[in-house]
């Protein structure tokens, strides 16, 4: 079953379609999709390693925008879907514990949770809610995701060969251990505060 999977994501990660369902999965994941776009990305960049930093560029850019859609959800959205996912994620007894927190360290929080696997939806969705500056979020946003999606292309790009063969060896370790991040994610986002 993992080596059909295998198989099929590397077809896509070689199609002439890979960059939009990159994009389409970075900018989703920012603002209302579980799964991280390292799923996509590094199969791509193991498939075409002269073309890693370009994916990871695709990557950032996608997922910058799609934390704008996450603060606009946030920030207007609020009392609908806003509300619903930070119910979902445990923080709505805990929001002014949350508001306090961001006004000191907001710029952090931003750079910190973008680099891991913690969703970044939260991140984008409390911005938008307690009203953080726009253009700083989005700046911060830039630095933060721009820097891990190039971390990642960079290292897969330099141990491209090596990783591909590990890649196809023990694929179902890989998704296993993307999935474990995800779930560390969620709960630490739900245990912070």
């Amino acid at each position: 079953m993992f080596e059909g999977l295998y198989r099929w994501t590397i077809s896509l990660a070689e199609s002439p379609r890979a960059t939009w369902a990159l994009a389409a999965i970075a900018f989703a994941e920012s603002s209302f999709f579980p799964i991280p776009p390292d799923i996509v990305l590094a199969p791509m960049v193991v498939a075409r390693p002269k073309r890693a930093f370009y994916y990871a560029g695709v990557c950032t850019v996608a997922s910058v925008a799609g934390g704008a859609l996450g603060y606009a959800i946030g920030s207007v959205l609020y009392d609908t879907v806003g509300q619903w996912l930070i119910r979902v994620y445990g923080y709505g007894e805990r929001l002014e514990a949350l508001r306090i927190f961001y006004e000191q360290w907001g710029w952090l929080f931003i750079l910190v949770k973008g680099l891991t696997p913690i969703p970044y939806k939260l991140v984008t969705i409390v911005s938008g809610l307690l009203g953080y500056n726009f253009a700083l979020f989005m700046l911060l946003s830039l630095i933060t995701r721009g820097l891990r999606f190039f971390l990642v292309a960079g290292v897969l790009n330099w141990f491209g060969e090596p990783l591909r063969a590990a890649l196809e060896k023990y694929f179902a370790v890989f998704l296993a251990l993307i999935l474990v991040a995800i779930i560390a994610g969620f709960y630490f986002a739900a245990h912070m505060f």
